[in-house]
């Protein structure tokens, strides 16, 4: 693949304004930004459940089933609203034209974590409530991505007053100014995740899943307003007069808006009041949660009850291991340094070596030798007198 890239004259490095190019292979910065939003999301995550008193480690096990799921089924809903054929769906070529839907990736990805979760046998509800929520700052990376396409815009801005970014977009191919739609999404995206994850850092009573039902409400509400104002090609099912994307998002609303209602009635139920608990804990983050059965928590000041917990042992510590790493890496390199240090030195140094026989062994002999015979000479002396 990459011969033929560096025949059709693509660079074997450089850049433009789509991508970069390494070793003749170009990657588009819209990759580049929906990569880089999961793994900004992957690692507020992870702080966020270790915040809220559960096992961080499990975010890589996650990660690992529910990225690749998500992107699939984005891949799907794209394929199927769009009427794409299905011999293209998953071809090469067809893939690098691009083609995918956040809302397929957020119901397969949160399908994913359902199901790992289910296996793992821990609370669905709590561990969504430190993950979902993030993929809105996901989605505010990944609609940069969209910049550098120039894709999903509005409409035409024909007022010159008008046409600066962010408030507008120049499009290439239409030769004009459309609105920034992406933008606009991308900031009100932003201000929901800020919310959300301000929110779930310092509440921690019950019932857990509000954050995750809340995510879908504010998303949902998002793309219900902005799927109307977007270009006609930039709709999914516009040829055919069914707006699947609206539709999808505006039974996003319904189904968080419903869930939390299902929440709160069930935590009256069983606690006494719609948030908390009159009956017993208030709090739905207590217990430390973790599928691992050897792991033992610890005492962390991001913890909400970090304080209950032992300090780790010194020699588990990061900052130990790290002193451990070091010394033996500088013991290895000090052993190869003196191996391959000139023999005729080696002997030298053994030969001045006190330990080794060396030239002070020598003199100290010497001087002994002398001593030893100037006393027989004295003896000597002595008889003749």
């Amino acid at each position: 693949m990459n011969l033929q890239m560096l025949a059709s004259g693509n660079p074997l490095f450089g850049a433009d304004s789509r991508g970069i190019f390494v070793f003749g292979l170009q990657i588009y910065y819209y990759a580049l930004c929906i990569v880089s939003g999961m793994i900004v999301a992957t690692v507020l995550s992870a702080l966020l459940m270790k915040r809220r008193n559960m096992s961080s480690d499990f975010i890589f096990t996650l990660f690992i089933v529910c990225i690749p799921s998500a992107l699939v089924c984005a891949r799907l809903y794209y394929c199927i609203t769009d009427g794409m054929p299905i011999a293209r769906w998953f071809s090469w070529e067809s893939i690098r034209d691009g083609g995918l839907s956040i809302l397929g990736g957020v119901i397969g990805g949160v399908a994913a974590g359902a199901v790992v979760c289910l296996v793992k046998k821990v609370d669905f509800f709590r561990v969504a409530d430190c993950i979902v929520l993030n993929i809105l700052i996901a989605q505010v990376m990944g609609r940069w991505g969209n910049f550098f396409n120039q894709e999903v815009y509005g409409f035409e801005v024909e007022n010159e007053a008008l046409q600066w970014f962010p408030f507008a977009v120049f499009i290439d191919k239409t030769h004009s100014w459309h609105y920034a739609l992406f933008f606009y999404e991308g900031c009100i995206n932003a201000i929901g995740w800020a919310l959300l994850f301000t929110a779930a850092w310092y509440f921690k009573k019950k019932p857990n899943g509000l954050f995750t039902f809340a995510y879908f409400v504010w998303y949902g509400t998002v793309r219900t307003i902005m799927e109307p104002l977007r270009d006609p090609s930039y709709i999914l099912g516009s040829e055919n007069d069914i707006m699947w994307s609206r539709i999808t998002s505006i039974l996003l609303i319904l189904f968080g808006a419903a869930g939390i209602i299902v929440l709160l009635v069930c935590n009256y139920k069983k606690e006494g009041a719609f948030i908390g608990s009159k009956r017993g804990d208030p709090c739905g983050i207590t217990a430390y949660l973790t599928p691992y059965r050897d792991e033992i928590p610890y005492y962390s000041k991001v913890n909400l009850f970090g304080d209950r917990y032992p300090p780790k042992p010194l020699e588990e510590t990061a900052a130990y291991k790290r002193k451990v790493f070091f010394e033996k890496w500088s013991a290895r390199l000090r052993k190869l340094f003196r191996q391959n240090e000139d023999p005729a030195d080696g002997e030298r140094e053994e030969r001045d070596d006190p330990e080794k026989g060396g030239r002070e062994d020598r003199s100290s002999a010497e001087k002994t030798e002398e001593k030893t015979e100037g006393a027989a000479d004295c003896n000597d002396e002595g008889e003749t007198k």
